[in-house]
């Protein structure tokens, strides 16, 4: 009787199932990937228009209390932005909170200090 040599269906079916799960694998971590990296972006971007608009609220020469809304462009994108200045227990020291946020949400927030005059 011959003797056969090489894989059965079955062996090559095995096989075959576990390749396509290795595939799938890192197919799905090249695209949490690319989603991390476009999240790492919207951070990065936001907390730059959150630092201008914090170093605009520090070299105002007197900012009063209560909320203020914008929105500012920056790389192409639209960024809204909400500054609320309140008093603190501290008479002449203000506490500033710097909300930015892009069209799919908060993107970046800032708080801050400074004296109701320079």
């Amino acid at each position: 009787m011959a003797e056969r040599r090489g894989f059965t269906l079955i062996e090559l079916l095995v096989a075959l199932a576990v390749f396509s799960l290795a595939a799938l694998a890192l197919l799905n971590l090249s695209g949490e990937n690319t989603r991390s990296a476009a999240r790492v972006e919207t951070r990065t971007l936001g907390g730059i228009v959150a630092e201008n608009l914090a170093v605009e609220a520090v070299t105002l020469p007197a900012i009063g209390e209560g909320t203020a809304t914008g929105e500012v462009e920056l790389a192409g994108r639209r960024w809204r932005w909400s500054r609320e200045v309140s008093a603190t227990e501290v008479p002449d020291l203000l506490r500033i909170e710097i909300r930015v946020s892009d069209a799919e949400g908060q993107a970046a927030a800032r708080t801050l200090f400074r004296s109701r005059a320079p």
